[in-house]
């Protein structure tokens, strides 16, 4: 009887313990580690409705969980300074597989990502996509289609998602970069960068323009929230630390995340610039008719057949937002003409008042011609 009871005791401890039940993480490193640079190491984690919280990891098609019969959504993380795991990672894997039934990878390229030296870990893009290419030739072999992969690309990793694209000659279903990589990125031609013809649909949100971010278009359409430069809420002083130089570039995940909430949908508008968009001058959604303006985000894909027309020019959409969620900001048009043409100058204020009671006001200052 005592042997019996060692035995299981024995047993009770190494399924505990056995290191096959713990969960495989995202690579965390520390700034010592961006100091002595990382070499490139790519893991793949898998997430479904089956494991949410818990990944597998992937070294092949060969899985316990993988359904290549499903869509399959690429998560590639940027360049990462300190070395520490991305925190909006989690929170996007759940939203992705609350929207739909699907394979959830999460590239996890932070060793080669990690390093005090930006060219190391850009360098190393073209590698990546290179990993990512024989993971997708393998998973076509089991049935998988390229019309069903989506990629979503952050900073450096929406050009990896466009070197990716690149390989299979543009046949992937879609490619979302959420503020792709400006440095080194700037002025280079299509081969060299994330571009519409990567992927059969690319829509991209451009946040930090004037800092980390691309300035001009790179997909089938291109979302420039508040102009896509300063992000409310964000700090405007250096004083703030690294939040002054990672707030408006990271502001475009937390926008497309927003949009899998469906709290309420952002809508942009096509203009040639945020100054017109500001003016007044493009509130009309005419061009998109009988569908409504473009809505921000994981659904934008619901305009994909009018945006891909092969005679239809690149589309910029411009919007402004709140500054913290749902982000969402509701535009009134105010078209106003005023009898006393001896009134040249002036300003007058516009009072909106919903169900509850609550204001919003706003002051203009027009300028009468």
């Amino acid at each position: 009887m005592l042997r019996l009871c060692v035995v299981l005791i024995y047993l009770l401890y190494a399924v505990k313990t056995d290191p096959e039940e713990t969960c495989p993480a995202f690579t965390a490193l520390s700034l010592g580690n961006a100091l002595v640079g990382t070499h490139l190491n790519v893991k793949l984690l898998l997430y479904t409705r089956q494991n949410p919280t818990c990944a597998e990891e992937l070294s092949s098609p060969a899985s316990k969980y993988l359904d290549v019969t499903k869509k399959t959504t690429f998560i590639i993380h940027g360049y990462r300074f300190t070395g520490s795991a991305p925190v909006w990672i989690p929170d996007l894997v759940l939203l992705l597989l609350s929207a739909e039934d699907m394979n959830v990878i999460v590239v996890d390229w932070n060793r080669g990502a990690t390093t005090l030296i930006y060219s190391h870990a850009s360098r190393n893009c073209k590698r990546v996509a290179e990993i990512l290419k024989k993971l997708i030739d393998e998973m076509l072999i089991d049935g998988a289609s390229l019309n069903s992969m989506h990629m979503i690309g952050v900073s450096l990793g929406a050009h990896i998602s466009g070197f990716v694209g690149q390989l299979f000659d543009g046949a992937l279903g879609r490619i979302t970069g959420l503020d792709p990589a400006g440095p080194l990125y700037r002025g280079k031609p299509p081969s060299e960068r994330l571009d519409p013809t990567d992927a059969q649909f690319v829509d991209v949100v451009h946040s930090d323009t004037d800092g980390l971010g691309y300035r001009e278009a790179l997909g089938h359409i291109d979302f420039y929230p508040n102009g896509g430069t300063d992000q409310p809420g964000c700090p405007l002083t250096i004083f703030s630390g690294l939040q002054y130089f990672k707030c408006d570039h990271q502001r475009s995940v937390f926008l497309f995340m927003s949009s899998l909430k469906q709290s309420c949908n952002i809508t942009a508008y096509p203009c040639d610039s945020y100054r017109n968009y500001r003016n007044g001058k493009c509130a009309s959604c005419e061009t998109f008719w009988p569908m409504p303006c473009p809505i921000l985000g994981y659904y934008a894909h619901e305009w994909k057949s009018y945006l891909t027309q092969q005679n239809h020019p690149v589309t910029s959409m411009f919007f402004d937002t709140a500054e913290k969620e749902p982000f969402c900001i509701y535009h009134y048009f105010v078209d106003i003409i005023t009898w006393n043409k001896d009134t040249r100058r002036g300003t007058f204020s516009i009072v909106l008042a919903d169900e509850t009671g609550k204001e919003a006001k706003s002051k203009v200052n027009p300028i009468c011609h």
